[in-house]
């Protein structure tokens, strides 16, 4: 068709709207770093450019719905197309009802609405997602759908509920088969309930998995001893779906870099605050200099991680949403990942939480604590066993000298101030003996020095020596 591109598309994405524009369902299978927000973007605007949809209703995960927001559909939406485009939130100010009243006005304009996956847990999301999708011919799309793979969770239900009321659908995720093939059954539900020609998931699992029962606390629960009969099932999903690796994506960039918002629990924003009141106070008045801000900056950056030093030395836990969108990132990640902390705090909670996930086995450390005679142990075994799948540690510690090229995932769990030891962990993944592009992505909480800090970085400004002590002052 006669589609104007407002970005050019890479060969890979190029093939997968071929493939799908103008099905009424389809699966983007794409390796996280591969663009496919950007396919899906596209198709959005092409259905429109054929007068199919005037409206479309995207689900996406906490961190990823305000980069869809700010920096996605401005990037590759087509300026041609006049549209209104609302983040939902789940406490509805005046000022937000007249932004979601705007989704509902007579006109041309393509409207586009921007929801939290978790906001499908309640009646207000849903009723307020079933209303804008009577008043469309809608794309509905779920990005990083594995979060509807749970058939018994609610916002799974309530989602699949709504899926009819759309006129075209679309799933994306970078991990369709390979952790549980199971997670497939309720994301190819949303598409079609006929698609993989099984009445329920208790059929579905029946044909794909043996099972096998368990005794545990007087209880008897059913579990998965294997998989079976997956070459027919990948043959199932090839009808309506697109896979790609970064492996297979030879115009792809060397590197690439993507952001995972987070937003502050109620705690953390309230010493935030108080934190930030604090650090102006002792600021006002003087001459800053470069040290005295980078210590009030370091105060609140242990907010936003998640814990604060308090008066006796001693490190304080806050609640957080940090952990979290960590472990959502790593359900998207398809191989071996490196994930870089600047706080040794923050290493121990990271590999207790992917222990807890993915097994003792699945983890090394490389960080001050590491004892040095196992260092090079722990670097052999990410590098060459097939059941270490996550290295956590410090730039500071791990990120000079060391290969490991076994990842092309590089995730920021948070950063330090040190541009030097910012490039040096990067490239520990992207040297040679990598033959994959690799993708870099930085967990940052909004509204925060946070965003500041990354900005920089990503910009190679080295804050500790190249930002002056007015200018870090401005930043808190």
């Amino acid at each position: 068709m006669n589609y104007k591109f407002k970005t050019k598309p890479y060969a890979h994405q190029m093939t997968a709207l071929e493939k799908s524009w103008n099905r009424e369902t389809y699966a983007y299978f794409m390796e996280m770093g591969t663009g496919k927000t950007k396919v899906l973007i596209d198709n959005l605007a092409m259905l429109y450019d054929k007068g199919k949809v005037n409206g479309a209703l995207i689900i996406a995960p906490k961190g990823v719905v305000g980069t869809w927001y700010s920096n996605e559909l401005p990037a590759h939406l087509p300026n041609h197309i006049e549209n209104v485009a609302v983040l939902w939130q789940a406490n509805i100010t005046k000022k937000q009802q007249e932004s979601l009243d705007t989704l509902f006005e007579e006109g041309e304009d393509l409207h586009i609405l921007i929801m939290n996956v978790e906001a499908f847990s309640t009646t207000k999301g849903v009723d307020f997602a079933k209303k804008f999708l009577s008043c469309h011919n809608t794309l509905m799309a779920i990005d990083e759908s594995t979060t509807i793979k749970t058939p018994t969770a609610k916002r799974t239900k309530n989602i699949l509920a709504l899926a009819k009321e759309a006129k075209y659908r679309r799933i994306m995720t970078g991990s369709p088969v390979t952790k549980n093939p199971l997670d497939l059954y309720s994301q190819c539900y949303f598409l079609d309930p006929f698609l993989l020609d099984f009445h329920s998931y208790y059929s579905f699992r029946n044909r794909y998995a043996e099972m096998k029962t368990m005794h545990a606390h007087g209880r008897s629960i059913q579990i998965v001893s294997k998989f079976r009969h997956l070459g027919e099932l990948s043959e199932s999903l090839q009808s309506f779906s697109y896979r790609v690796l970064k492996e297979d994506c030879l115009d792809l960039p060397d590197k690439i870099f993507i952001k995972r918002q987070i937003t502050l629990t109620p705690d953390q924003r309230k010493l935030y605050e108080q934190m930030k009141k604090q650090a102006l106070a002792i600021l006002e008045g003087k001459v800053s200099s470069t040290k005295n801000s980078l210590t009030q900056l370091m105060r609140l950056h242990q907010i936003t991680c998640g814990h604060f030093t308090d008066d006796t030395g001693g490190t304080q836990p806050i609640e957080n949403n940090r952990i979290n969108e960590l472990m959502d990132i790593l359900e998207d990640v398809e191989n071996k990942a490196i994930i870089w902390a600047h706080y040794q705090y923050d290493i121990n909670k990271i590999i207790k939480a992917v222990v807890a996930k993915y097994g003792p086995g699945s983890v090394v450390d490389y960080y001050g604590l590491t004892p040095k005679d196992e260092r090079q142990g722990h670097i052999e075994r990410f590098q060459n066993d097939p059941k270490c799948r996550f290295f956590v540690g410090t730039p500071a510690t791990g990120g000079y000298g060391i290969t490991l090229t076994a990842a092309n995932t590089v995730i920021y769990y948070s950063n330090g101030y040190d541009l030097e030891k910012r490039l040096q962990s990067e490239d520990r993944a992207h040297r040679i003996g990598q033959k994959k592009p690799v993708t870099y992505v930085d967990i940052n909480a909004e509204d925060t020095v946070d965003e500041k800090i990354v900005k920089a970085l990503r910009k190679k400004i080295n804050i500790a020596s190249e930002v002056l002590g007015e200018e870090l002052r401005s930043w808190i």
